[in-house]
């Protein structure tokens, strides 16, 4: 894994109520992302993360 740490918009952020655009592809800028994601959540305390929680 070699994504880079985000920060992570925690409530009242509006973006969190920001609807997700359907993924139909698996492009290389998603690839990052979920590698980033996987590198934010194991450095986060919990056990989850959703992509709108790193914008």
């Amino acid at each position: 894994m070699s994504g880079m740490k985000r920060p992570i918009l925690l409530h009242p952020d509006p973006r969190l109520k920001k609807a997700a655009a359907p993924v139909a592809d698996l492009s290389d800028e998603l690839r990052v992302l979920g590698d980033d994601m996987l590198t934010t959540m194991y450095d986060a305390p919990g056990i989850g993360l959703a992509a709108p929680q790193i914008g």
